[in-house]
């Protein structure tokens, strides 16, 4: 960052907490009078005291000084350990026996046809369009013919009646 930049956001950040101060002083002076001039003499003085208090305190030259240092040189080694060759390939014929051999197994062939999982991604399994267009209007129909929507409060309401009943 630029050393213009830094003193920049310095300078902003001083006048920010000198009018934050001078607001703070302004709204207790208010208690004790009505009168706005000696509220806003009050806060401008508050605002020039606290900015010049903040201009006053400098940077310390030594706080930012850094004994003059040699960069070291980077040394990058050949890593020949990580590098594959011709004696790690395996052949079929030297593989190791099926004991210590990872088997891979597609479990989802193993589920039965109630499973939810293989129907999800079933592409067979999908409705068409005009099946599921079927389906929407039957259960607004269904809707419509009640005369209002499925409300299950009064069950949930009994339910917990009679849990409250039993841990009697």
């Amino acid at each position: 960052m630029d050393t213009r930049v830094a003193e920049r956001i310095e300078g902003i950040a001083s006048v920010g907490a000198a009018a934050m101060l001078a607001a703070a002083v302004a709204y207790a002076i208010s208690h004790f009078t009505t009168s706005a001039v000696t509220v806003g003499a009050g806060a401008t003085a508050a605002l020039f005291v606290a900015f010049q208090f903040l201009r006053s305190i400098g940077q310390n030259e030594q706080d930012l000084s850094l004994a003059p240092f040699e960069p070291a040189e980077l040394v990058i080694e050949e890593l020949d350990e990580l590098l594959l060759t011709e004696a790690d390939r395996v052949d079929q014929a030297q593989s190791c026996d099926l004991d210590d051999a990872l088997l891979l197994e597609d479990v989802l062939t193993e589920l039965g046809n109630e499973s939810r999982v293989v129907r999800l991604f079933d592409a067979s399994a999908m409705p068409t369009p005009g099946q599921l267009r079927a389906r929407i209007d039957r259960h607004l129909t269904h809707a419509h013919a009640q005369g209002r929507t499925a409300d299950a409060s009064e069950a949930l309401h009994d339910a917990l009646a009679d849990l409250r009943r039993s841990l009697k």
